[in-house]
């Protein structure tokens, strides 16, 4: 006997014999408003659990001074719309201070000149 047939016999699960055409059960008639019941207490259980872990990430942002994804995303677009606006490139990426200025490189190439023995200051200030 295979699978199939054990299962119509009623030798398998119990939802086999149904899926094959076997008797049903007949349903409570009070099934439907315990089952509605059921799914209110389990919305109100899940509703309490994520305003507990609100409040717990709201603590965790006011401690270390974090701001919720979806503002932190508002703002970066709108700073996004703002340096884009008008233009046909790609936004230039920010330059730190001190990166790029004439005064510190000369500065620097001055102390590597200190350095260097004189005949090469010589060659390098040509």
């Amino acid at each position: 006997m295979n699978f199939v047939m054990k299962a119509a016999m009623g030798g398998g699960p119990p939802d086999v014999g149904k899926m094959l055409g076997g008797e049903e059960k007949e349903e409570d008639p009070d099934a439907a408003k315990k089952e509605e019941e059921r799914q209110e207490e389990r919305k109100a259980k899940y509703s309490k659990m994520e305003a507990e872990r609100e409040s717990m990430r709201q603590g965790i942002r006011d401690k270390y001074g974090l701001k919720k994804r979806e503002e932190a995303e508002a703002e970066a677009a709108a700073a996004a719309e703002e340096s884009v606006e008008g233009s046909l490139t790609r936004p230039k990426k920010a330059v730190p201070a001190g990166c790029g200025d004439e005064e510190e490189e000369e500065s620097i190439m001055d102390t590597v000149m200190k350095y260097l023995p004189g005949p090469l200051q010589d060659m390098l200030k040509k």
